[in-house]
């Protein structure tokens, strides 16, 4: 699953609007339809109902919010256990 995708569906679905979200993120906001585009065609489901005011969850996007966010928790916490000085000076 392409991380920089659920990154953008978060970034959406906590501004309610692909603008703001593009922003937020430093891109375009046609980049920022793109990943989503591609993130629902690879779920086989729509992630927002679009309107003029904004972008809302679905009843789907509902449901993989939660586990969007966990992924990228556990995604920081994976690069985290890898980056210079973050375990503990074994001497042997």
């Amino acid at each position: 699953m392409d991380l920089e995708a659920v990154r953008t569906f978060v970034a959406v679905a906590e501004a309610g609007q692909f603008q703001k979200a593009a922003a937020d993120l430093s891109i375009t906001q046609q980049a920022v339809s793109k990943r989503i585009a591609t993130l629902e065609r690879m779920l086989g489901v729509r992630l927002f109902t679009r309107a003029a005011r904004g972008a809302e969850l679905t009843i789907d996007g509902q449901a993989f919010l939660p586990h969007a966010r966990e992924l990228l928790r556990v995604a920081e916490r994976a690069g985290a256990s890898v980056r210079p000085g973050r375990r503990p000076l074994r001497v042997d």
